[in-house]
C-alpha cells in the first residue's frame, strides 16, 4: 500500500489528535485511518503539520540525530536586542522534564516586514502599553513548548506561534485549517531525503 501525505495549517484551539471532546484533527478532513501527525504542535500553536503513515519518514523527522530544520514565526512581547536574539541562536537553558537543558545553536532574527499570515480566531490581546515584534526562530530540535520557552528566557514571551516550515515544505498561501496531500517525491524532495519511492501526483483539498 502506497504512503499518504498530508500538509496542514493546524488552526489556533484545535489539538493534534483524532479523537476526544475539543476539536480535533478530525474537524478539519476526512483523514484515512491509517495516518497520524508527524510531531505535535500545542492546542494554542498553529501552522504546518505533516500527516502521513510513513513510519521511515516519522523517523527521519523525529529521530534527534537527523537534525531537520524546522522554521516558527513568533509574535513575542517587546523589541529584542540584538544580544537577545544572539542568546537564542546560541542556546538558552529551559527547563525540560524538569532538568535545565541547554538548547542546541538556532537560527534566530527579526521579521521585517511582518509575516503575512491569516489572522488568528480569536485574536491576541491588545496591549496599547507593551509593544510586540515577530521574530523567526530555526531549530533543529523539537523539546515540548520549546520556542516558548526560549523566548520567555531572554525576556519576552510568546504571543503568537507559527510554525511556517519544515524544510522547504512552508504553508506560504495556506488558509487557516487547509489540507492538501502531496505525493511521496515531492515530500521527499523538499525534506532534502534520498531513496524515495515515486507513488503518483499530490491533490489539493
Amino acid at each position: 500500500m502506497l504512503s499518504r501525505y498530508f500538509i496542514i495549517y493546524k488552526p489556533f484551539g484545535v489539538v493534534t489528535q483524532f479523537s476526544g471532546e475539543e476539536p480535533t484533527l478530525a474537524s478539519l478532513f476526512a483523514f484515512p485511518k491509517s495516518v497520524y501527525p508527524v510531531g505535535r504542535l500545542d492546542k494554542d500553536s498553529e501552522g504546518l503539520l505533516i500527516i502521513t503513515d510513513d513510519k521511515f519518514l516519522n523517523n527521519q523527522l523525529l529521530n534527534p540525530r537527523f537534525g531537520h530544520q524546522r522554521t516558527y514565526y513568533a509574535q513575542v512581547e517587546g523589541v529584542p536586542e540584538t544580544e537577545a536574539l544572539k542568546r537564542l541562536g546560541k542556546g538558552v537553558t529551559i527547563n525540560v522534564d524538569g532538568r535545565d537543558y541547554e538548547t542546541k545553536p538556532a537560527i534566530a532574527k527579526l521579521l521585517d516586514p511582518i509575516p503575512s499570515l491569516p489572522d488568528r480566531d480569536p485574536p491576541i490581546r491588545y496591549r496599547a502599553t507593551i509593544p510586540d515584534t515577530w521574530i523567526s526562530l530555526t531549530l533543529i530540535e523539537g523539546k515540548n513548548r520549546q520556542v516558548r520557552k526560549m523566548t520567555a528566557a531572554v525576556g519576552h514571551p510568546t504571543l503568537r506561534l507559527v510554525r511556517w516550515s519544515m524544510e522547504k515544505i512552508t504553508i506560504e498561501g495556506f488558509e487557516v485549517g487547509e489540507v492538501r496531500e502531496m505525493d511521496q517525491e515531492s515530500v521527499y524532495h523538499k525534506l532534502g531525503l534520498t531513496g524515495f519511492r515515486k507513488t503518483g501526483g499530490g491533490r489539493k483539498f
